[in-house]
């Protein structure tokens, strides 16, 4: 096992980061300080806690560029996108701190006479966030920072692709006088995560990527009783009724299936679309997919990126083939996209039609620039449809008729139904799934649920 954390670039292939795994020494400090650091950092309070984090978040944000560089450099990205991501991180961070004292007020009971009785929300200690690299601070803020808010301390556990995003958090942290012991990451591979999670000090394990992983985490977090939160991927789906404007559903569904080259656990990745206008939208998506420029990240130009690595953009040619091989129709020229060559992390865009619930494109989860798009004949076939996968992260309607929205959204069976739009995240709403998407929840006041223990005060006053 290599005793060195190495992030390969997928721009060009040159290695961009050299970190050495943390030490036994290292791990068992890390653990200790955060114990230790845990009853201090909550006896401040929530105004204090909130000032703090407010700072940290700021210090973050000042550092816009870098951290945006730094994405894309690490998993590839264009460098036009990458500057959303802090904003989003800095969005997701502030609404958390502003809902906290709401969210984790006590639960007051209807009054007894001679009793006084109410429910605490208690922090649980240690906190374990492991996030991955197709979004690096979306993904790890989700936790880390109601987590704090809620009195525990934390420990960051990145992916070994995005090691800079960890580095640049903590710098932020510390320069905002986050207590030491407080948030801290420490460089792992999957020998020393599967220790962090079996460690008696951890007391919540955040986990965000495959299902693999997420059946690794259950597994080693197996009979020490603590809470798991998994967000394991999807193969999220749309449908476009008669009634869609259509211009707006083909500008949205395309950007969300092709945005970050297709590396999102929420982007679409399967559209049904009523029979009536099917042509009239794969021909306009068509048109749309095929004026994206594929090429290096760091040019203003590029709109499509690499996929984070060869062996991925292997997997999703694999994908493409197989759908090809059992009669899928392909409606982009790949020869138009230059840089798309087997042997790179360069995929061009597929939108493939002729394709049925058989193909892997269909029926599992594919990371990367690829959808595939099905005509349908009633609201009820594109439900059945719609729930016809293993996932269930997220799932979208283009309609102009709210009410068969809400009708159609109370049968599929998801963590987030849209109307209208598509991957995106509000984290005033809980981010949740079913299925093998996971479970558990994130954001919202529902999120700091999963980051607190119920604690029940009954006290009787006695004459």
């Amino acid at each position: 096992m290599t005793q060195e954390l190495i992030t390969i670039s997928p721009i060009d292939g040159r290695e961009v980061v050299r970190r050495p795994y943390a030490s036994e020494a290292q791990i068992a400090q890390a653990l200790a300080d955060a114990q230790a650091a845990q009853a201090p950092w909550h006896a401040l309070g929530i105004e204090q806690r909130a000032r703090i984090l407010s700072e940290a978040v700021t210090r973050f944000v000042a550092a816009k560029a870098e951290a945006a560089r730094a994405i894309t450099i690490q998993m590839g990205r264009p460098l036009r996108y990458t500057p959303g991501e802090v904003d989003g991180f800095e969005a997701r961070a502030r609404h958390m701190i502003g809902i906290a004292a709401a969210a984790l007020a006590p639960i007051r009971v209807p009054e007894l006479a001679g009793f006084t009785r109410f429910i605490s929300r208690e922090p649980i200690g240690v906190a374990l966030t492991i996030a991955p690299w197709n979004y690096p601070l979306l993904t790890a803020v989700n936790s880390i920072v109601p987590a704090l808010m809620a009195g525990n301390t934390v420990i960051l556990k990145h992916s070994d692709q995005t090691p800079l995003c960890a580095e640049l958090i903590g710098r932020a942290f510390n320069e905002a006088g986050v207590p030491p012991g407080v948030f801290q990451y420490l460089h792992a591979n999957h020998d020393i995560a599967q220790r962090l999670i079996r460690a008696p000090e951890i007391g919540y394990v955040s986990f965000t990527g495959s299902v693999r992983g997420g059946r690794s985490v259950e597994q080693a977090a197996a009979g020490r009783f603590i809470g798991v939160g998994l967000e394991l991927g999807g193969n999220d789906p749309a449908y476009v009724r008669a009634d869609a404007k259509l211009d707006h559903a083909v500008e949205t569904l395309v950007d969300g299936a092709f945005f970050n080259s297709g590396q999102s656990c929420c982007g679409i990745q399967r559209i049904y679309v009523a029979r009536s206008c099917y042509q009239e939208f794969i021909d306009r998506a068509a048109s749309l997919t095929n004026d994206y420029v594929l090429g290096d990240p760091l040019r203003a130009e590029t709109t499509l990126g690499p996929v984070v690595r060869t062996r991925a953009a292997d997997e999703v040619r694999e994908v493409i083939d197989e759908a090809l091989s059992r009669g899928a129709r392909n409606l982009v020229d790949a020869n138009r996209f230059e840089a798309a060559r087997a042997g790179t992390p360069y995929v061009a865009p597929a939108l493939l039609t002729q394709v049925d619930h058989h193909m892997r494109i269909m029926n599992d989860e594919c990371f990367g620039p690829v959808v595939g798009v099905m005509p349908v004949d009633s609201d009820e076939e594109a439900v059945a449809l719609m729930n016809d996968s293993p996932y269930g992260l997220t799932a979208a309607v283009f309609t102009q008729d709210e009410d068969a929205a809400l009708h159609l959204g109370r049968q599929v069976r998801t963590g987030t139904f849209f109307m209208n739009r598509c991957d995106y995240l509000d984290p005033a709403l809980a981010w949740t799934g079913v299925k093998h998407t996971g479970r558990g929840v994130s954001l919202s006041q529902v999120g700091y649920e999963q980051l607190t223990q119920a604690k029940s005060f009954h006290l009787r006053s006695v004459a």
